[in-house]
């Protein structure tokens, strides 16, 4: 079966970067990722842990974006970083241009992120516009899995301008448009004055994990378990605030701070779930690309760090801890090589499917909801996978 990962679909890393990335530190991210040149052709890709490529289409649903994406002067902030104490291999496919149509585009991106996934790479997209993230979601179809999605993004992307739902804009085609793999969604990061009521109603009535901003930044750390859980995540750079991105038009004075965004992408990469991640609506600026190479090199660190576990029902490594309270019967599991949380949940329908006896259904979670159930209170989350099951 030949590739659809070639030369007639990728841009390759042009010649100007490629020889100013000689002249920078032998340490330096850009000495140790295998690029995509006109000279050599696309890297073999088998073995790889991550491969970077950028999409250039600037459609959206609305519109299309007034400047085109500089992807030259943004690997450039990223090459010259220092290369991690990392067991990872990399390697930058280059660009996807814009197709003669959007959906050009999208079928683009959608055959190379499914051939990544078959080979077992994740895929670090990183592109104009957020739209793009349902050619990605559409990469799993092939899989047959049901894909817990993750956003990162100060409003719900249901709608296209007045219209507050609208079957044009990417979430809205994720969520009903056939097949549907959505499993579950989270979303991390909105801010209340850009989401309309009937927004956040349909969000609570479908189920939807959705956090705010005050409330996901009291704790940053307090993410890692919803984070840990996540197949694909879907980042809008303008949910990051103005001044640390230092772009003013079409982002807010409020938003994430930079530490904080690349501490989400580094949990992002950790989480053993994850198989893709993406960063959109990326803007031209010095400071913008210094902040989006710190934030692939975090998420690069955080893969590095992943360690796959799964409790299982009889397995040492994991302590068990049964939680009676006044409504229900809780389990929970805590490893004892990273001492992390999982609770068990009755499975979905929709899940059953991927079962194995060998292990049970739990999502992961923190020793703060073990102690809200030692307090008889069910924790959020729990409450949200048993809706869930019902439907």
């Amino acid at each position: 079966m030949s590739s659809v990962i070639n030369e007639d679909i990728l841009i390759p890393v042009v010649d100007k970067v490629l020889a100013a990335t000689e002249l920078l530190n032998v340490q330096c991210v850009g000495h140790h990722l295998d690029k995509h040149s006109s000279q050599f052709g696309i890297p073999e890709l088998e073995g790889r842990s991550v491969a970077v490529f950028g999409v250039l289409d600037r459609r959206t649903s609305e519109g299309k974006i007034p400047y085109e994406l500089d992807t030259d002067a943004m690997r450039m902030e990223l090459y010259k970083l220092m290369f991690g104490n990392w067991n990872l291999n990399i390697v930058d496919l280059g660009d996807v241009p814009a197709g003669n149509t959007k959906e050009d585009t999208e079928y683009a991106v959608k055959n190379i992120v499914e051939e990544l996934l078959e080979l077992n790479i994740v895929p670090l997209v990183l592109g104009a516009t957020q739209d793009i993230s349902y050619a990605t979601y559409r990469a799993f179809d092939q899989k047959k899995v049901m894909v817990h999605m993750g956003l990162i993004d100060s409003k719900f992307d249901f709608g296209v301008g007045d219209e507050l739902i609208s079957d044009l804009s990417y979430m809205s085609r994720i969520i009903t448009k056939p097949p549907n793999n959505l499993r579950q969604l989270t979303q991390l990061g909105y801010q209340s004055y850009f989401v309309a009521q009937e927004v956040l109603d349909l969000s609570e009535q479908m189920n939807f994990e959705t956090y705010r901003l005050g409330e996901v930044t009291k704790d940053i750390r307090s993410l890692e378990p919803i984070l840990r859980g996540l197949d694909l995540v879907s980042m809008d750079m303008q949910a990051i605030k103005a001044s640390e991105v230092g772009v003013y038009e079409h982002f807010s004075p409020n938003g994430f701070d930079g530490r904080e965004i690349c501490a989400l992408a580094r949990y992002s990469a950790m989480g053993d779930s994850l198989s893709l991640f993406g960063i959109y609506n990326i803007p031209n600026g010095e400071m913008s690309f210094a902040l989006l190479a710190q934030i692939v090199w975090y998420f690069f660190e955080g893969l590095n760090l992943r360690y796959s576990e799964r409790p299982t029902l009889n397995d040492d490594n994991y302590v068990k801890y049964t939680v009676t309270t006044d409504i229900d019967a809780l389990t929970f599991y805590k490893s004892l090589v990273t001492n992390r949380w999982w609770l068990q949940v009755q499975p979905s329908t929709l899940d059953l499917p991927n079962m194995d006896d060998r292990y049970p259904f739990v999502i992961a979670c923190d020793q703060e909801d073990y102690q809200m159930a030692c307090a008889n209170e069910l924790p959020h989350r729990y409450i949200l996978a048993q809706r869930r099951s019902q439907i």
